[in-house]
């Protein structure tokens, strides 16, 4: 028996789900787990299917779904297999360890092919790891030079989506469009509060009694992509500035490793600047 994930969104009508569940049921499929959504302010149905079976025809399914499915209708048929990812950091280690340790003990959910940095800082750790790391310099040199130098070791790889495990450089429209729906941020929640440099020196001394981190689809709009997921620590007065930014960093792991765990399992569909996201 091999496991299959179906990924359905369309628009929403009456029977969609007795027809999804006839059109398995023909090709011999069993659904194990099953979860939809409808979006009603934007007439709009999702669904994630877990089956077993023997899958012959792949296409033949895809077909007959589409079929029984309204139009403009997206279904995407997965097999069980890791995901291929590439990292790309600047000089802030505690994403990519969390990363790399999961990914040396096959429990990311994904495979990292390379990881690419704007610095040389996280070299030795990464490649101590058995992970290919690759020096890109930003430093006086034109945003597209510097972004196509990124695209071609990429594109080395087979690679499924791009992890900005607090990658500080601000990626242009062009290089988005290219790996659109592909590329995963995190990031401090004070935003659009203390931008810039030193955020939680900045929240210190403001007096914030929360921080938090935000796991978000990459798109034009600076840090203001599909959101994945969010959480929130409280802190009070005992916090300095170095316990704010440890406490923040802890926070950035957990959303960025649930953000990653969540998407290689296929449990997130992005629908215009939101998510559902079926936990």
């Amino acid at each position: 028996m091999n496991a299959l994930t179906v990924l359905i969104s369309c628009p929403d009508q009456v029977g969609l789900v007795t027809n999804i569940t006839r059109v398995l049921a023909a090709h011999q499929l069993n659904i194990v787990a099953m979860r939809e959504f409808v979006d009603e302010a934007n007439k709009a149905f999702f669904t994630r299917i877990a089956c077993t079976g023997n899958l012959k025809d792949a296409d033949k399914l895809k077909e007959k779904l589409l079929e029984n499915l309204p139009n403009a209708a997206e279904v995407n048929l997965i097999t069980k297999q890791e995901k291929q990812i590439a990292v790309l950091v600047t000089k802030e280690y505690h994403c990519l360890a969390e990363i790399l340790i999961k990914n040396q003990f096959k429990t990311l959910g994904a495979n990292v092919q390379c990881v690419i940095g704007n610095y040389e800082s996280l070299r030795d750790f990464t490649e101590k790891l058995g992970i290919p790391y690759f020096y890109v310099d930003h430093s006086n040199k034109d945003k597209s030079v510097f972004e196509a130098e990124i695209k071609e070791i990429i594109n080395r790889f087979e690679v499924d989506y791009l992890v900005l495990a607090k990658f500080m450089r601000i990626l242009s429209a062009d290089f988005v469009k290219d790996y659109a729906g592909k590329i995963i941020n995190i990031h401090h929640s004070f935003l659009p509060a203390f931008i810039g440099a030193n955020p939680y020196r900045q929240a210190f001394e403001r007096g914030v009694k929360i921080i938090g981190a935000t796991a978000h689809f990459v798109t034009d709009n600076l840090d203001e992509g599909p959101i994945i997921t969010q959480h929130t620590n409280h802190v009070d007065h005992n916090f300095g500035v170095k316990e704010m930014v440890r406490a923040g960093k802890e926070i950035e792991k957990k959303v960025l490793l649930e953000a990653l765990e969540l998407i290689f399992e296929d449990r997130v569909f992005v629908s215009g600047n939101k998510t559902v996201v079926f936990k």
